[in-house]
């Protein structure tokens, strides 16, 4: 039985992680966040009642609030999934996903560090940090190719950048003081609890609003989607049983546009929850100027974590967004409703003025 901390563990991706290590191990999890706007406790009501289930609000980048927690969790391993994660946003104000994103990791691993450190040798080698990082630290591919764990690194956006850096310095603590550090970069996730900032959300609740669906230029920019909770089976496998020292890339093997993806929620959504008037919600397609620094396509290459791991997805991108888009649907007036009563109201961000 492990004892995981899972910083970032009540946002989209970490709350999947947190539910999947409840419900599918006999593991301990103590999750660690500030609380954040894309930070929600409803997202981990259905796990949080487990004698297994610890949750400290705080701030990677507050050093002594971290060193206590380790001291009092006492660790097997360490899942770092807390960050400052979209783009736009980044383009609106850098300087949080530089302090968050790059300090909050340097802050972490230095505690990570010193308490591996102190370990005697027969917990020394169980101890793993796992940092959780994005194929948008490689930057923009052309038609064809694929990101490879050993593709150069090219970030486009502050985002992009911060994440980037904070994978530098997890790999330097690695090098530098054998830290045990395992790093995944993984494609674009989607799935239910998803704050509705991002692009798939963000048109299920537009449409069925009756606002407009507002797409970058064309809508021609690839990405690789991959199943929020095929993704949270992905990054357990690494921490329990990656190599330190390794890199693993974690894709879902389904290239979409931007417009694809949209065309596609507004079929499904014709069809389980049709218009008053009779019309596709297609209709409410609109282009807009696209955003500074736009990277056209990733896609990622998952054959090392298939062929040392035994990973593969269990969800097409078909089967993920039907169940997405019925997800959204069911709590458009519970979770969704409870989420866009704070300062977000879906406007458009990260446009230069």
């Amino acid at each position: 039985m492990k004892r995981i901390i899972v910083t970032g563990g009540a946002g989209f991706i970490g709350s999947a992680l947190v539910r999947y290590i409840i419900n599918h191990t006999n593991d301990e999890v103590c999750v660690v966040d500030k609380l954040t706007y894309a930070g929600n406790m409803e997202n981990l009501s259905e796990v949080s009642a487990s004698d297994r289930f610890r949750f400290e609000k705080a701030d990677i980048c507050d050093l002594q609030a971290i060193r206590e927690i380790f001291t009092s969790f006492r660790p097997t391993n360490v899942m770092h999934l807390a960050a400052e994660s979209h783009v736009d946003r980044s383009i609106d104000g850098p300087m949080e996903f530089i302090m968050t994103n790059v300090v909050g990791t340097g802050c972490l691993l230095e505690c990570a560090n010193k308490y591996y450190s102190a370990l005697p040798e027969s917990e020394k080698s169980l101890f793993r940090f796992h940092h959780i990082s994005t194929d948008e630290v490689y930057g923009s591919l052309g038609k064809e190719g694929f990101f490879h764990e050993t593709t150069a690194y090219d970030p486009s956006s502050p985002y992009s950048a911060s994440k980037a850096s904070a994978d530098h310095l997890v790999r330097a603590w690695g090098r530098t003081f054998a830290l045990p550090v395992l790093v995944t970069n993984c494609s674009n996730n989607y799935g239910p609890y998803h704050f509705p900032e991002k692009l798939i959300p963000l048109m299920i609740l537009h449409a069925l609003s009756g606002m407009e669906l507002p797409i970058y230029g064309k809508g021609d920019q690839i990405r690789d989607w991959l199943y929020v909770d095929d993704h949270a089976r992905a990054l357990y496998l690494v921490s329990d049983r990656g190599i330190p020292g390794e890199t693993y890339n974690i894709g879902g093997n389904s290239e979409k546009t931007n417009l694809e993806v949209v065309n596609t929620i507004c079929s499904l959504l014709d069809r389980l929850s049709p218009r008053s008037d009779g019309k596709s919600y297609a209709e409410q397609i609109i282009h807009v100027p696209d955003r500074p620094g736009h990277d056209a396509r990733y896609a990622i290459d998952a054959s090392k974590i298939s062929a040392t791991l035994g990973w593969q997805v269990q969800e097409s991108f078909e089967s993920g967004i039907g169940k997405t888009v019925k997800w959204y649907l069911e709590n458009k007036d519970s979770w969704c409703a409870r989420v866009l009563n704070g300062e977000y109201r879906m406007e458009r961000l990260g446009s230069i003025k």
